[in-house]
């Protein structure tokens, strides 16, 4: 007889409904508290990612430069002579002249060399080195005033001195 009070006592109807209700109460409540914190838009349909591209070059200034009274002409290639101005060690130089097709900085100094990279129109470059006389040409090496890594041998013939670039 024990048993079934012990039965009653704990398979009470009154109490195994209310501890449903109350679990039904609990999960509705944590459901709607979701529902109000959820952020806005999120609707979990993922957008597509959109990217701005901006442009940062800048045109370098370019300030006159004095031309000289003689000048030396090389001999005839089809390439245009040196602008006026004395390139020299630790001064700026700007590629001009290439139409936009760029500048072929090369590994030395000379036409048979490797090319390593295109210096672009209007690009600026420190002179490190030079000149050496090769190919009927002037060399000077050039490297990236902001990238060590663009750097190489260059044609005379396509640079510009620079002031505060």
């Amino acid at each position: 007889m024990e048993f079934q009070k012990l039965f009653r006592y704990f398979f009470n109807p009154w109490l195994v409904f209310g501890a449903i209700g109350i679990g039904v109460a609990l999960l509705i409540a944590t459901l709607l508290l979701l529902s109000w914190t959820r952020m806005p838009g999120a609707t979990g349909i993922e957008g597509t990612a959109v990217i701005t591209v901006i442009d940062l070059s800048t045109a370098t200034p370019i300030l006159p430069t004095v031309t000289p009274t003689e000048v030396e002409t090389p001999p005839s290639t089809g390439l245009p002579l040196p602008p006026p101005g004395d390139i020299s060690k630790d001064a700026y130089v700007q590629v001009i002249g290439t139409g936009g097709n760029g500048l072929r900085l090369r590994v030395g100094p000379g036409l048979d060399r490797d090319v390593r990279l295109l210096g672009v129109e209007d690009e600026v470059f420190l002179v490190q080195d030079g000149p050496i006389q090769a190919d009927s040409y002037t060399w000077w090496f050039l490297v990236g005033p902001f990238d060590e890594a663009r750097q190489g041998w260059a044609v005379a013939n396509f640079l510009r001195v620079v002031q505060n670039p």
